[in-house]
């Protein structure tokens, strides 16, 4: 069974991840690859090089994500332009490791913009991370450090929660407590190992 994970921004998604993993699922995390795929020497980052000039780069040579960020954040053309050079190198090195799990693993995609990128309906199932919006905003306030300007700013860049939910084939509530949020993981998991 391919599981598709994600959830907006200060969700509690990675906690989740986390907790699947222990149970014994094989998770595949698209914000790692997305940074081992342009790590130095690789052919992304001379793509991303190519597109948007050596001052991306930091002195040691590889990816500054800040420069690059700042160049892409505000501008749909560019940020297009990235990620049509990350994406498919991403699900690239996610197939290849998804062909060479055990068959009898259940494999997870930990995918942050599942729901935007439109890769809902190549899983089996999807489990969204869910809490209401006040509480990614407090959350990203408090552990993260951001405004809350900055907090709403980058919710209101994801898909809305409704557009998760409706993609959703498990939804784990992650608003009240860490020992809820375990019980509730292990559910989810022993549905789609069973």
């Amino acid at each position: 069974m391919r599981v598709g994970l994600t959830g907006g921004v200060a969700s509690g998604k990675s906690a989740v991840s986390a907790m699947l993993r222990e149970l014994g699922a094989l998770v595949i995390d698209a914000d790692v690859l997305a940074r081992e795929v342009v790590a130095p020497g690789t052919p992304g980052l001379e793509a991303v090089v190519a597109a948007f000039g050596p001052e991306v780069l930091a002195h040691d040579g590889s990816l500054d994500r800040a420069k690059l960020g700042a160049v892409v954040f505000g501008d749909r053309a560019s940020r297009a332009a990235l990620e049509g050079i990350i994406h498919p190198l991403v699900r690239a090195r996610a197939a290849e490791l998804e062909a060479a799990a055990p068959a009898d693993v259940l494999v997870v995609h930990d995918i942050p913009l599942l729901v935007e990128t439109g890769q809902a309906d190549a899983f089996d199932a999807v489990v969204v991370v869910d809490v209401p919006e006040e509480i990614q905003v407090e959350r990203a306030v408090r552990s993260r450090g951001w405004s809350e300007e900055e907090a709403r700013s980058r919710i209101e860049a994801q898909a809305s929660r409704a557009e998760r939910l409706a993609a959703a084939t498990h939804v784990v509530d992650n608003s009240g407590t860490f020992e809820d949020l375990r019980r509730r993981v292990a559910e989810v998991f022993a549905e789609l190992v069973a």
